[in-house]
């Protein structure tokens, strides 16, 4: 049977990184060890532990190192936020944290902020009607004020790409239409590249972040995404298209009301 979800994180990076087009776009992931942790909060200052498995950003823990000649260590999971004197300190505290399960280390990427709150976009790609490729929504995702990740099941708040990331794009000289365009593309690239490595696939919903040169990250890939976060768009076409498209791989029923519909309309041209 063709695999349509991947629960690894693993299996997906290691299927973008395949990708020459889209390598340099994941940020550098490595398994979770005590000398990788060191190591990458020495090269990039701020890192994330995240399950292998896992949805909603559940488990996600944000640690830090500081630049200051007395070093010093952060870690942040949901609301809690604590400071450490020495990395042994702060590493003995998130073994106790961490949930019993396989982890990853990931370069920290530093989003850009509306109103001091950090955001990054879920990007939807699905099969069409036609079997190909289509990314059929892009939203932003503005997080919760006291905490480190962006989904709406942890407090963000759904928000139109355009109201995000109008400012930013003004400054550097940009337009929205050319950075949706730019990102629709790299979401049907992605898709593709998945497609490759898991055959069946129908749907994706990406996680993309965009630093402050405006480059975007690929952060992660979900294979059973959320489609009702779209309905929270003003453009309730947006949602309309995704679960057109949903129905028609059949990842939704259609209603018993669409369905007589649909045959009334069938008999009435026979």
């Amino acid at each position: 049977m063709p695999i349509r979800r991947i629960s690894s994180k693993w299996a997906k990076t290691e299927a973008l990184l395949a990708s020459a087009e889209l390598r340099g776009l994941v940020p550098n992931t490595r398994p979770f060890e005590r000398d990788t942790v060191r190591d990458m909060l020495g090269d990039y200052g701020m890192i994330y532990v995240k399950p292998v498995n896992g949805t909603f950003g559940n488990g996600v823990i944000r640690l830090g190192r500081s630049v200051d000649p007395d070093e010093s260590y952060t870690l942040q999971a949901g609301e809690k936020q604590l400071s450490f004197p020495s990395f042994d300190e702060m590493y003995d505290a998130l073994l106790k944290l961490k949930r019993p399960r396989p982890y990853l280390s990931q370069q920290g990427i530093e989003l850009l902020k509306q109103d001091g709150r950090r955001f990054d976009f879920r990007v939807m790609v699905q099969v069409n009607p036609a079997g190909q490729w289509e990314t059929t929504g892009i939203i932003g995702r503005l997080a919760h004020p006291r905490k480190i990740v962006t989904n709406y099941h942890a407090g963000g708040t759904p928000m139109p790409m355009e109201t995000l990331m109008k400012t930013h794009l003004e400054k550097a000289g940009r337009t929205i239409r050319g950075f949706r365009t730019e990102l629709s593309r790299l979401g049907v690239n992605v898709a593709s590249a998945l497609g490759k490595r898991f055959p069946g696939l129908k749907e994706i919903g990406i996680d993309i972040a965009v630093d402050t040169a405006l480059k975007p990250w690929i952060l992660e890939v979900n294979t059973l995404p959320d489609p009702y976060i779209f309905m929270r768009l003003p453009d309730r076409t947006v949602y309309r298209r995704i679960r057109k498209y949903a129905i028609a791989y059949g990842r939704f029923r259609r209603s018993a009301r669409a369905s007589a519909k649909s045959k009334r309309r069938s008999a009435g041209r026979n």
